[in-house]
């Protein structure tokens, strides 16, 4: 008979109350909770000897209701939830009763089998099920309602499932989760152990999810050297990634020494020779930026080079509609479009259509949408193809709702391959236009701007429009403020705000932010667009934001709390960030869905709300694309969420396991907000965000609210934000690669 048993030694608590060690056994009714990341787990266990069900704690990467439990430990009172026993070692041994065996597969834990055909296997084949499936899976046809197809399924899943727990007899000991198990299975398959063991730091690399400290933990375990060149090279690689990771595309050689010692606790000279092998293998790539010696990630370092090229590339030759005469062409547009242009958006217009490459940038309420249309009215009426795009799926709509033409995301636009994990659309294969208009181009990364130059033919223009006051990019680089400062490209700069748009707070609230001044607090009984609550504890300002959210504003403008509120908080973290607030609102609002399903520290039901964290091109849903959870299967391990909208539904598939790439959406933050617009945002923000309470941060929130703002603060928060611009200008070349 199929057979596993995995023993994890817990690292172990500090034991003030010299108790004696006690050993259980049993079997695991329910696990309350486990974390995949860091191996926390509370389970309910049938003990032999205990009248109870008793509530254990500890760590392990893997624990199944049904498996049979050998635990030592020690008794524990904790003020909160009573009595527990505190696991210092934990052995697991698949189930031989077969209540247990029953549970076991009934889990999820075998896709295909949920706990309707895990009953009816039991009862078919009893104690001999585990063989059956592994040995004589033809036998599994003998049910009814198993047919061909969903025994390839369950077999597949089960021998999948076994390959995984072999790993992890090898993985667990040294920290690593069942979910990246599978990842590391699904990546390196068979020779998984093989490549961990050879170098574990390529997980790093390899596999979405495991950073350098996981796999600098595991190679600790597995007893590589603390001073080695393999370890100082993964370290060094990481701190710039961590670098990138807070937009910086380089930097200075003397401060990645300085942060890698202090990293890894290797010798300088170590780290220095580890650069010079990363420059060898041209993972690194050194240049000089402003006379102090810099490193690039190579990547980061071929995307800045591209971009000042294409942009030098496509300033050059002349339009499809060279030769329009403006004189004519903007009182025509004027009365064609029932509209008087301003001074600065009549200069805009002359600029786009007189230049190949150009750049419209303006806060909210100046007018931007009104210059595009008019452009694109001028450039069209001379018969040229005209491509519009966004970085995200909602700035794509929006863009396609104001000007009335089809609009995409960027990477539907260059069309994504998943197997090459490349663009079909390049320089080979360009597009098809005669102008490429950019929205919220703020957005726009050096990565995915070098992407999308590339395909630009050179006799194509560029018109690139956002809002430079923004948030930078979530991903590296500062593109388009590099572009306008470099003084190499025509910018046009929109600044009046247009009569109806000045009746609003939100816009004139932003403008007054933006300048540096703090909004004003909402008197009670003031009609307003843009309300500004205060308190001075955050229990305060979360009880505030609770009630807004639930009550005030449903009952009093009748907005749906779940599908037009969407709370933007400063930071992830902390009381007030968005992952606590996800965890009350989800309480408030989707307590009593069913049935839920657990993965990742979250727990999901129909109807909640959730954000998409990573870019999967396979599935084309993409980094910060929110949707709703329409169903989940347990049977099937299986759910479905809808990113679509009002008009029309976008069904797609998830397997539980890869709910990695997804997190609850109630509360997101600012930055992921970004390029997204929504009827109603509610924004908390106190001194447990100081790190990152500065004006552009404040702006780009405030400027999310399509209908309605509503700021919970700490007045001195709030003041910090709209006061401070911080002076840590990323770190890029491509100023100086354009001049």
């Amino acid at each position: 008979m199929y057979f596993m048993q995995t023993t994890v030694i817990v690292r172990q608590h500090p034991q003030t109350d010299h108790q004696p060690m006690v050993h259980l056994q049993g079997s695991v009714e329910r696990v309350t909770f486990h974390s995949e990341e860091s191996g926390f787990f509370v389970i309910r266990v049938t003990c032999k000897g205990q009248r109870e069900l008793v509530t254990m704690t500890g760590s392990t990467p893997s624990i199944t209701p049904g498996e049979f439990v050998e635990a030592s430990g020690i008794w524990f009172n904790d003020h909160k939830h009573g009595v527990q026993f505190k696991v210092k070692h934990i052995k697991t041994i698949t189930p031989t009763t077969l209540e247990g065996i029953e549970k076991y597969l009934g889990s999820g834990m075998v896709k295909g089998v949920g706990p309707h055909f895990a009953k009816r296997l039991v009862n078919a084949f009893g104690e001999q099920v585990f063989d059956i499936i592994e040995e004589k899976p033809e036998r599994l046809l003998e049910l009814e309602g198993i047919g061909k197809k969903r025994r390839e399924k369950i077999t597949s899943a089960w021998s999948e499932q076994k390959a995984i727990r072999e790993i992890m007899v090898f993985l667990q000991s040294h920290g690593v989760g069942t979910a990246r198990a599978v990842r590391i299975y699904k990546t390196y398959g068979d020779a998984s152990v093989a490549k961990v063991s050879e170098n574990p730091y390529r997980l790093a690399l390899d596999i979405h999810g495991i950073g350098f400290k996981t796999a600098d933990d595991l190679a600790q375990q597995l007893g590589i050297d603390r001073v080695s060149l393999m370890r100082a090279q993964a370290g060094v690689r990481h701190v710039l990634q961590e670098v990138s990771g807070n937009g910086h595309c380089a930097q200075p050689f003397d401060e990645l020494v300085r942060d890698s010692v202090q990293l890894l606790e290797i010798p300088e000279d170590t780290i220095k020779e580890a650069i010079q092998c990363e420059v060898s293998e041209e993972r690194l790539t050194p240049e000089m930026i402003a006379d102090v010696p810099c490193l690039f990630l190579a990547p980061l370092h071929r995307a800045e080079q591209g971009v000042a090229k294409h942009v030098k590339r496509l300033l050059k030759g002349d339009t499809h509609w060279a030769g329009i005469d403006l004189e004519k062409a903007i009182p025509w547009v004027e009365q064609k479009n029932s509209i008087e242009l301003s001074a600065s958006q009549k200069l805009a217009v002359e600029q786009a259509i007189g230049q190949k490459f150009c750049i419209v940038t303006g806060g909210p309420g100046v007018g931007k949408t009104t210059t595009v249309n008019s452009i694109l009215k001028i450039i069209q009426a001379k018969k040229a193809q005209v491509t519009l795009c966004a970085p995200t799926g909602r700035a794509a709509k929006r863009l396609s709702e104001s000007t009335g033409q089809e609009a995409t995301t960027i990477h539907r636009l260059l069309d994504f391959d998943p197997s090459s994990f490349d663009f079909k659309r390049n320089a080979e294969n360009p597009l098809e236009t005669d102008l490429l208009v950019v929205d919220e181009s703020s957005m726009v990364d050096i990565v995915l701007m070098n992407q999308l130059l590339r395909a630009v033919p050179s006799n194509s223009a560029v018109l690139l429009v956002g809002d430079v006051d923004q948030l930078p990019s979530v991903g590296p680089g500062s593109v388009l403020n590099d572009l306008i400062e470099s003084g190499s490209v025509p910018v046009a700069r929109l600044t009046e705000i247009f009569r109806q748009a000045a009746t609003s707070q939100i816009i004139t609230g932003a403008h007054a932010i933006n300048k540096g001044q703090p909004p004003k607090q909402t008197r009670k009984g003031d009609e307003t667009d843009f309300y500004y609550l205060t308190g001075e504890e955050p229990e305060e300002l979360f009880t505030k934001l609770m009630a807004v959210v639930t009550r005030r504003l449903p009952q009093k403008f009748g907005f749906d709390p779940v599908k037009d509120i969407q709370v933007l908080a400063p930071m992830n973290r902390g009381g007030l960030g968005a992952r606590s607030l996800n965890v009350a609102l989800q309480e408030a609002l989707n307590a009593d869905a069913h049935p839920k399903v657990t993965r990742y520290g979250w727990t999901y039901a129909p109807g909640d709300k959730v954000i998409q964290t990573v870019n999967n091109y396979d599935k084309e849903v993409f980094n910060g694309d929110i949707g709703r959870v329409i169903s989940i299967d347990i049977e099937e391990s299986e759910l479905i969420i809808d990113f679509g909208d009002n008009k029309a539904s976008r069904e797609v598939l998830y397997q539980v396991n890869e709910l990695d790439e997804v997190a609850l959406a109630y509360a997101t933050t600012i930055h992921k907000s970004q390029g997204s617009e929504y009827p109603c945002v509610v924004i908390p923000m106190a001194m447990q965000h100081y790190t990152l309470l500065e004006r552009n941060l404040l702006y780009t929130g405030v400027t999310r609210g399509k209908q309605l703002v509503v700021l919970i603060g700490q007045p001195k928060a709030v003041r910090m934000a709209a006061r401070t611009v911080k002076s840590t200008k990323r770190l890029t070349n491509l100023q100086n690669r354009l001049v």
